[in-house]
């Protein structure tokens, strides 16, 4: 396959912080720069999905203004799904 091809391809990186519970009509009520707490630490890990399928686990990485995810473990995929 060349890389021509590969460029076609889409694909949705999603990085999992935390979760938190809250009613809709907060959520509705939230504006620009709201925060929302999530259950996380910064010593949590963050769960990384490609198009909603757990790939790996990493670490966040602060440098500076910069934030980036540190992959720590990859998830081995059943060949079936």
């Amino acid at each position: 396959m060349s890389t021509q091809r590969l460029g076609d391809v889409n694909l949705e990186i999603s990085v999992v912080i935390g979760a938190t519970s809250m009613p809709i009509h907060q959520l509705l009520r939230m504006g620009r720069g709201a925060v929302i707490e999530l259950d996380a630490t910064v010593d949590d890990y963050v769960w990384i999905f490609a198009n909603n399928r757990l790939i790996a686990r990493g670490e966040i990485m602060v440098n500076g203004e910069n934030v980036a995810i540190q992959i720590t473990e990859t998830i081995e995929l059943d060949e079936t799904g």
